[in-house]
């Protein structure tokens, strides 16, 4: 029974988690939403006896695409608007 619980509770996270990532303004808490996604998306994958699956979700996933996100992020907060309204209209 503790484990149904367990599972409800993982999947009612990853719903929020996902929400809030999508719905958030902010791009700095997107990205640590994003990695706090994949992060609790690894203990599913265990939750589900997958243990490859998670320690990829939690290096690749979390880990890995995480930091380029992070990373990709304070690149735009270092360019001045200008920039990025010129970067926009090039594509």
């Amino acid at each position: 029974m503790s484990g149904l619980v367990l599972d409800g509770l993982l999947a009612l996270a990853l719903l929020w988690i996902a929400a809030r990532t999508l719905t958030t303004r902010d791009l700095v808490q997107a990205a640590v939403l994003f990695i706090a996604f994949g992060l609790t998306m690894s203990l599913a994958w265990a939750r589900l006896a997958a243990p490859d699956l998670a320690i990829a979700e939690a290096a690749i996933g979390a880990g890995l695409t995480g930091a380029l996100v992070l990373d990709a992020v304070g690149a735009l907060r270092g360019r001045a608007p200008a920039e990025l309204t010129a970067a926009e209209d090039e594509e």
